[in-house]
């Protein structure tokens, strides 16, 4: 059995310990740790297990839109589960917890970069379709979820990650 709740600073270690094992790199643990230490981890949510240990992670970012930016759209990466319990909904309960995290803390979007098979179960669809597209070139894979019924109203042009994700690449 597995909880969902709100990362603390104890954490850090053990998230970048998930992201490594999960992923089989250091890249996206590595963005995990700039992300926190630079306060650019506006929610991250971990899942433990009956121990309290880290099983899993996702965090949501700051992102900065071309026209009608206005502090509002998050982006949802990385996001990660520890290779022996992955495929038991742990990530799905992350992802899902962590969109109502984002709608909570008054964000009227949250962008992804990743499946679209695997996101659209989430609501998420391309952000092309609304003028928006993203700096990596991801095509349909880079997609929005709107919060609210006009979470993309102004939007439109280029959206950015901040600079850690094109750190250490």
């Amino acid at each position: 059995m597995t909880d969902v709740r709100a990362a603390t600073e104890a954490d850090l270690d053990a998230i970048v310990a998930v992201h490594h094992a999960a992923f089989g790199r250091p890249n996206e643990g590595d963005l995990v740790r700039r992300l926190v230490e630079t306060g650019q981890a506006t929610i991250s949510l971990v899942a433990v297990d009956d121990d309290d240990a880290v099983v899993g992670h996702v965090l949501f970012s700051p992102l900065t839109v071309e026209n009608g930016d206005d502090g509002k759209a998050l982006g949802l990466a990385p996001v990660a589960v520890h290779p022996d319990l992955q495929r038991q909904g742990i990530g799905h309960a992350l992802i899902e917890e962590g969109i109502g995290a984002c709608f909570v803390a008054d964000a009227r979007a949250v962008f992804v970069l990743g499946s679209p098979a695997y996101y659209g179960a989430f609501g998420f669809t391309r952000a092309s379709a609304f003028g928006l597209h993203d700096a990596f070139d991801g095509g349909n894979a880079f997609q929005v979820l709107p919060l609210t019924v006009a979470g993309l109203e102004g939007y439109a042009g280029r959206v950015d990650y901040v600079p850690a994700f094109s750190e250490g690449l």
